[in-house]
This record gives C-alpha cells, structure tokens and sequence, in this order.
C-alpha cells in the first residue's frame, strides 16, 4: 500500500465513516463472468463466437451508452437495458441468432459475474470498522442479484439509479452522500478506475485506487492515474490493512 497526495491533507482512518465501492471491475471480474456465460451457452445451443472478443466489445459499447444518457441526448435508462441493447448490436453483428430467453439469459450473465478472489474477507474486515457500500452505475436489481451470488455483505446499496444518471457526473456521488447522511469527505471512493475516482474527488470524496491487472484478461494493466489518490492498495485485504480494519 502506497500513501497519496490529496487536497485534504493525509487520510486518517478516523477521518472516515463509509466506503463506497465501484463494482464492474473493481469488486468483480467482468469479463470471466461474460466469457463463461458465452460458453454455457455454446453447451446449450451451439451458439459460438470468440466469447473472449465478444465480452471485451460488449464492455466496450457501455461507455458509449452511458454517455448517451449523461448528455442528455436520450433519458435515463438502467444498465441492464443498455446491456441488451449492446448485446442485440454485437449478435446483429456476428449473425447470431438467438430466442427471446436465451438473450435473457445472456444479459443476465451480468447479474451473476465473479468476485475477485480478495474480495470477501476484505470486505468482511472493512465493514468492522466502516459502512461498506456499492456505489456503481449497475442498476440496484443488478447490485443486489451480484451480491447476493457472490455472498457480499454490503451494508447499504447505492447506484447510479438513484440519481438517474451515470458516474463520473457529480449528481452520482452527491445522490449517494446525501443518502448516506454524511458529508463527502467523511466518504472513501474506492475503485480501479480514475475517471471514478476523479469524479468523486470533484465533490469532496476521498479516494482510494485499487487497481486489478486482469479486469481486461491475463494480457491486461491496470489503469495509471493521471493523478495520486489518498490511498493506493493492492487489493481489499490491503486496503484494510491500511485502514486499520
């Protein structure tokens, strides 16, 4: 764990009443979850693609989405409805057909994505001494279905949903703090993704870089920031540690 520069001056965990988690990428491995969704449905169906391709183009399209919604140039609309949008664009795409149910069951992989192996006991420290919380653009029936396959015990759930519209847009992050009762800067960002972590810290978070080298797949990097956090850790364990959990 490595300490960072803030505004704020140094983090002391004293100074800290919450910690807010991204979770696509951060919390959990996306792309396995894709890939492995992609392969049952080739055992069930015979449906076949490169799924390693097909879960990094999907990926790719939500940013795009999203920004769509953050302009305003359409209205808001859940994850879990521009997943399916960007899944029926990639299957137009490859010529894959597929029924009604089996595009459900392929959007729903997102539902049911991995944690990362340090995930659990870190959060199991973390919460003995903060509100632990998912602050995501996930929508909350996606947030609560990932938790509850992955055994995550969240203390509050927390999504871009509530302010409907996306991160890295301030009313995401104050939509959160005000349901938390707490000041900004009483709040801990946490997330492998700068432009998060940025928006956060625009409107008073803390921030916490916890970078995952394999969120793109074993020839993957983490993100660089383009500037220090208050706090770089390994993964959740160490980001306990340097919390004193």
């Amino acid at each position: 764990m490595a300490q960072g520069d803030n505004e704020g001056g140094a983090l002391s965990p004293e100074s800290i009443d919450a910690l807010t988690f991204d979770v696509f990428g951060t919390l959990v491995d996306w792309r396995t979850g894709v890939m492995d969704a992609g392969r049952e449905l080739r055992r069930r169906t015979g449906a076949g693609t490169d799924w390693a391709r097909f879960a990094d183009a999907w990926r790719g399209g939500y940013e795009p989405a999203m920004e769509e919604v953050r302009s305003g140039r359409r209205r808001w609309a859940p994850i879990d409805v521009l997943h399916a949008e960007i899944l029926d664009r990639l299957l137009a795409e490859r010529g894959m057909e597929l029924d009604a149910g089996a595009r459900r069951r392929l959007n729903h992989a997102w539902h049911r994505l991995p944690a990362w192996p340090d995930l659990r006991a870190g959060l199991e420290r973390l919460r003995s001494r903060s509100t632990v919380c998912a602050l995501s653009n996930g929508n909350v029936s996606l947030l609560e279905d990932l938790a509850s396959c992955n055994g995550l015990g969240f203390d509050r759930i927390l999504s871009a949903e509530h302010a409907r519209t996306y991160k890295p847009l301030p009313a995401v992050y104050t939509t959160a703090a005000a349901r938390l009762h707490l000041p900004p800067e009483r709040i801990l960002m946490v997330a492998a993704h700068d432009d998060d972590l940025r928006g956060a810290r625009a409107v008073g978070f803390r921030t916490a870089f916890l970078p995952r080298p394999g969120e793109w797949g074993p020839n993957g990097s983490a993100e660089a920031p383009v500037a220090p956090h208050d706090l770089t850790a390994a993964d959740c364990i160490a980001l306990a540690g340097a919390l004193r959990a």
